[in-house]
């Protein structure tokens, strides 16, 4: 496989399970050093032995909270540490929380939860990427937001607010920095089978795959092959987008 991520660095958070695990999979095969930030720590070990086993050895795990600011601050600053820079930041930590529940059935506690997570973690880790980033005018900042946030599923009111804000979030970043050499990009995926959808209430999945004119769900493979152009330097004029990964579900 071409090597576009050699002798960069990368974080991928949430990157123990799922798509996370996937697209680092993707970045270590393509030649990157990857430092995944996951709170399940032993699974996030397991995942870089497994990594390890198959020859891929430049990755590392750190136990990170992405809602808490300290954590995210001081573990990003320690990757710069360590490594010496920060090239490449794919954030795929993210809950779904309530869903098959009417909103007004939703606990503000259970929303909040949502909020912190997918929102305030999105926030917080874009924030302190780019200020390590930009010393070296470079980067590459990729968040999850969902067709959810776009056009809004029914009973899942906490996740499609949430993803909707992390749209926002992009657009802002990638306006502000869009001088610099740092790109800040986001993907709406539809329904990606993963251990995360496959816990979601039965009706909740059928309302949300009948939505796919395609009649499938999405690939682990296929994000990552989109997840990976985006933060390649190839994609060097996109930047404040909401990539469309919906089977085509996305009207706009």
């Amino acid at each position: 496989m071409e090597k576009r991520f050699q002798d960069q660095v990368a974080i991928v958070t949430g990157g123990a399970d799922g798509i996370g695990k996937e697209i680092t999979q993707r970045l270590l095969t393509e030649g990157a050093t990857v430092v995944i930030f996951d709170r399940n720590t032993a699974l996030a070990e397991e995942t870089c032995q497994a990594f390890a086993g198959e020859g891929l050895n430049n990755v590392s795990a750190v136990s990170v909270d992405v809602a808490d600011d300290a954590d995210v601050s001081g573990a990003i600053s320690k990757v710069v540490e360590t490594h010496g820079k920060l090239d490449v930041v794919v954030h795929c930590a993210g809950i779904v929380g309530p869903n098959a529940t009417k909103m007004v059935d939703v606990d503000v506690a259970d929303f909040d939860k949502v909020y912190e997570i997918n929102l305030r973690g999105s926030f917080l880790i874009t924030k302190y990427a780019l200020k390590v980033m930009e010393p070296n005018n470079y980067g590459r900042i990729l968040l999850f937001a969902s067709i959810a946030g776009k056009e809004g599923n029914a009973g899942m009111a906490a996740y499609s607010a949430t993803k909707a804000g992390v749209i926002g979030l992009v657009k802002t970043a990638g306006k502000e920095f869009a001088e610099t050499g740092i790109t800040v990009n986001a993907i709406a995926p539809a329904v990606i089978r993963t251990a995360m959808v496959e816990a979601l209430d039965p009706w909740q999945i059928t309302y949300m795959t009948d939505k796919i004119p395609m009649k499938r769900c999405g690939t682990l493979e296929e994000v990552a092959a989109l997840s990976c152009w985006i933060v390649s330097k190839e994609a060097s004029f996109n930047t404040g987008y909401t990539f469309d990964l919906t089977g085509g579900r996305a009207t706009y």
